[in-house]
């Protein structure tokens, strides 16, 4: 049987360059490398299930030799099955196959898992079971506590499993050179080397290619408001701006509790204070006086009484009830004891 001319053609040339980019999408590297640790503690918890004379722990270290082993092994010849699997296959029947890296290698470790998987552990109600479920979860949190199997390690051999598997060259670099000094050019500025990104305080770490997605989505970057207000802050702090301290959002008067429904954006408190100030007043003098029953025109007389004094327009500068409410009853005292003043006068005389 021969291979398509196109693989040939690539596995003959592959051979006159001996310097290969390592480079592979960043996230997609740690994301593997966080399936690998889940991997290794299903595998643990599966294969010592219901044995009272070994621990996940006790197994974990030639499990994990194995499980790199046969990770390695499948994933080399992964192109291979992949091919010969096209040209086997059915004339004008397409072959299907998964371009997505994580879940080729997902798929491998399963295939791991069941082989090292115990007379117990093939128990349906065990691989079913909540208790299974916590169990691999809480291992694998001991191991990630335990730097048992450090993140960089993983990653490092994730990135080989995903070379190994990536047909389309979708997330990895796969570039080739025929001297080291080549490589090293190159790799100042692949698209998928490793970078840091750059706005304080974020520790996230992607490929090249990935900054403007990342970018757009930085909960450190300093953004403008989404209110238009003016300030900027960090893009995680935004949703807590808009709702408690933005001037630009949209609050009820703090005369509500009293009579006044509008709404209006912070800022133009102030304004809304002297443009309704006639109509606060009015709700202030029905709540002060509501155990005298006065009627409507009565208090309009009253509201009327205040308007004619000079210090109307200071009313506008209380602008919450319990202000307006001591501002109000301060000036109509003041406005009544002259009319009083002049009925003991009368009175005397």
């Amino acid at each position: 049987m021969e291979l398509p001319l196109t693989e040939l053609q690539l596995i003959n040339n592959s051979s006159l360059f001996q310097f290969d980019c390592p480079n592979c999408d960043t996230e997609l590297v740690h994301k593997v490398a966080q399936l690998l640790l889940t991997g290794l503690a299903t595998t643990c918890i599966d294969n010592t299930a219901g044995d009272p004379f070994r621990s996940y722990a006790s197994v974990a270290v030639p499990l994990r030799k194995e499980m790199v082993d046969y990770l390695t092994e499948r994933s080399q010849n992964f192109i291979t099955e992949s091919i010969v699997g096209t040209v086997e296959a059915v004339p004008n029947q397409q072959v299907e196959v998964s371009d997505d890296p994580a879940e080729i290698i997902s798929d491998f470790m399963d295939e791991f898992g069941n082989i090292k998987r115990n007379l117990f552990g093939r128990v349906s109600g065990w691989l079913l079971s909540e208790n299974r479920e916590d169990k691999i979860d809480d291992f694998a949190q001991d191991m990630e506590t335990d730097n048992f199997w450090p993140i960089d390690r993983r990653e490092g051999i994730s990135a080989i499993f995903i070379k190994n598997v990536d047909l389309k060259r979708k997330f990895h670099c796969g570039e080739k050179y025929e001297s080291a000094e080549k490589l090293h050019e190159h790799m100042t500025k692949c698209t998928y080397r490793k970078i840091s990104c750059e706005n304080e305080g974020c520790r996230a770490k992607f490929s090249a290619f990935g900054k403007d997605e990342h970018d757009v989505v930085c909960a450190y970057k300093m953004v403008g408001c989404e209110q238009k207000c003016g300030e900027r802050l960090l893009r995680r702090d935004m949703d807590r701006h808009c709702i408690t301290v933005c001037k630009m959002r949209m609050v009820n008067c703090p005369f509500y509790q009293i009579g006044c429904e509008s709404a209006f954006v912070q800022s133009e408190l102030s304004k809304h204070c002297q443009e309704f100030l006639s109509d606060h007043v009015l709700y202030v003098l029905k709540s002060v006086h509501k155990r005298e029953v006065l009627s409507e025109d009565e208090l309009e007389a009253r509201r009327h009484m205040l308007k004619e004094s000079d210090s109307w327009d200071d009313l506008s500068e209380s602008k919450d009830v319990r202000s307006l409410t001591w501002a109000v009853k301060h000036l109509e005292g003041k406005l009544k004891r002259p009319e009083s003043d002049r009925e003991n006068a009368n009175t005397v005389s």
